[in-house]
């Protein structure tokens, strides 16, 4: 064989191997390994649709692919993303956005626009298959979430929209019903993002599995179940603070390896460059009791914890017949367990013991309230008394849960042993522990809610009487006057401080009456190689890739 022919050869190898999805540039260039960011996606990716990111597996892909009007810093501040500014008016119900200029959508034959002939070189000179966007693209994208015939679970993110004007190409306005003062977190959401009208519409298109969006890498190849590769988008629009354009990444692989030890494995090895959070799979070979990096990992890994908005609880269906009816055996429930020993234990001090309310650490409104501290004292008395009243000897209550929380479920149930309460714990499959919940069908249910947008409202929503299930996401039942009251009047309030004061009276009133037992704040935890720079999270446990690039830490 000639020397071409083994050049040709070597060329075709060293791709497959960098990468192993079409991952060379060009015939004769292969991708630099060092600028390929590796994770695994445990959960696989159900669809690049950003109308249904309600996942956080489907979110974190959209996030490179999309971007929306607005967006969350690393300080869970609402800023710019392709709005370059917006105003407000004065009653808080007419939102105007002015769009950046040449922000162009990913190249595809779809877009193709036609060379102008006037002479004016316009923001699509040379890009002829790369549409600018434009006012009605942002119009089309939102008032699709609403379209009975798309179904998108994030259609309540317009519910408080009463008209979208495209006012010229570069603006924007939205007319709500009434004020909403977390509308613009809500636009933080990557159901939010833009999309072109004319790719999704095309009948020969699957959008799902061939996104077109803005951001700044590209869908490359999608191996459903098995593999991912994302390319940098070169037209990208953001530059860092020296001018450099993002991405500095060539190429995003993801793999979609189910078992979450064969993915700590292939940490080890050096073949993903982070994984994310804790599982009890791999916990003690990471981690001390205390929390801290065990010492053999230290030379490669950062470990890197946050506050991440997200209430782990158990729920307390109020609807049904039995002892969860009394708010005194509610009440027991709350006081009669330990959670720092369980956060110390179970969790290798991994989240915080959620002692303060529902409304999570992280929020204005959070860490405010005078929750449950543990008194097993005082949750036998109140045992006792609900068992002398009804002349029984023994209560029983079930919580229902998955298995990955079954440490946590059997924990408690060994603590309320103490003070007089039988506990049966019962684990179904997620699907089926979901759809009994919506049905109202479980007793008690382990649960977690996390923050869609950075507002506390989005927690109290969930006690609102009017969202109980299966309408809404009220699971318990929960029905309070006063609650519904002042969630009726947080709506209307714009200034924050006071819609700060009326969240914390409903996180007390939610610690008054019992319908809920928080468990603990959660953190989200993540162990980085050492040579990956730039990796920046934030409360919602947001995955920005934009800014991250790889180096060699030995050095």
């Amino acid at each position: 064989m000639n020397k071409k022919g083994n050049l040709a050869i070597l060329l075709l190898l060293l791709c497959t191997l960098f990468l192993g999805l079409e991952s060379c540039q060009s015939d004769s260039e292969a991708i630099d390994p060092a600028t390929v960011f590796r994770y695994n996606e445990h959960a696989n990716v159900t669809t690049l649709d950003p109308a249904f990111a309600k996942d956080q597996r489907n979110i974190w892909v959209c996030n490179q692919l999309y971007n929306g009007l607005v967006r969350l810093d690393k300080d869970l501040n609402v800023v710019p993303d392709l709005a370059g500014s917006w105003d407000i008016s004065e009653d808080g119900t007419l939102y105007t956005f002015r769009l950046k200029r040449n922000i162009h959508f990913h190249n595809t034959e779809l877009l193709f626009v036609e060379p102008r002939d006037d002479g004016i070189l316009d923001g699509n000179y040379g890009r002829s298959n790369m549409r600018t966007v434009n006012a009605e693209d942002f119009k089309y994208s939102l008032s699709r979430l609403t379209d009975p015939e798309v179904a998108s679970p994030g259609a309540w993110t317009m519910a408080a929209v009463e008209e979208m004007t495209a006012i010229d190409e570069h603006t924007l306005q939205i007319k709500l019903k009434q004020p909403n003062p977390a509308f613009l977190g809500i636009l933080t959401m990557k159901y939010c993002s833009v999309i072109p009208k004319e790719v999704v519409e095309d009948k020969e298109h699957a959008f799902r599995s061939n996104p077109i969006g803005t951001g700044p890498f590209y869908l490359k190849r999608w191996e459903e179940n098995v593999k991912m590769v994302l390319r940098k988008n070169p037209h990208y629009h953001e530059e860092d603070s020296e001018g450099n354009h993002l991405p500095y990444l060539e190429a995003v692989a993801i793999t979609f390896k189910p078992d979450k030890q064969s993915e700590f494995l292939e940490f080890v090895q050096g073949n993903l460059d982070f994984i994310n959070a804790l599982d009890p799979s791999y916990k003690d070979e990471l981690l001390m009791s205390n929390g801290t990096l065990k010492p053999k990992y230290k030379s490669q890994v950062n470990l890197v914890k946050q506050p991440f908005l997200n209430t782990e609880y158990l729920g307390l269906n109020l609807k049904n017949e039995g002892p969860l009816q009394d708010i005194r055996i509610r009440r027991a429930i709350n006081l009669g367990f330990d959670r720092h020993k369980m956060i110390r234990y179970l969790k290798n001090n991994i989240g915080r013991p959620a002692t303060s309310g529902f409304i999570p650490l992280g929020l204005p409104a959070g860490g405010n309230a005078s929750g449950f501290i543990y008194d097993q004292k005082e949750a036998q008395s109140l045992v006792d008394a609900y068992k002398a009243e009804n002349n029984v000897d023994q209560v029983t209550v079930k919580i229902s849960t998955g298995a990955n929380y079954l440490d946590i479920c059997e924990f408690i149930q060994q603590e309320l042993q103490k003070i007089g309460l039988i506990v049966e714990v019962e684990v179904l499959p997620p699907s089926t522990l979901r759809q009994m919940r919506k049905t109202g069908k479980l007793e008690s249910f382990r649960s977690s809610w996390i923050a869609d947008y950075p507002d506390a409202e989005n927690y109290l929503a969930l006690f609102y009487s009017e969202n109980h299930t299966p309408s809404g996401s009220n699971y318990t039942f929960f029905e309070n006057k006063t609650f519904d009251s002042l969630y009726l009047n947080s709506q209307r309030v714009a200034d924050p401080e006071q819609r700060k004061q009326l969240y914390r009276k409903m996180d007390s009133i939610l610690i008054d009456q019992a319908p809920v037992v928080p468990l603990y704040y959660d953190e989200s935890i993540r162990f980085v190689s050492k040579n990956v720079i730039g990796l920046e999270g934030n409360a919602v446990n947001a995955l920005d890739l934009k800014s991250v690039r790889k180096g060699n830490f030995m050095q």
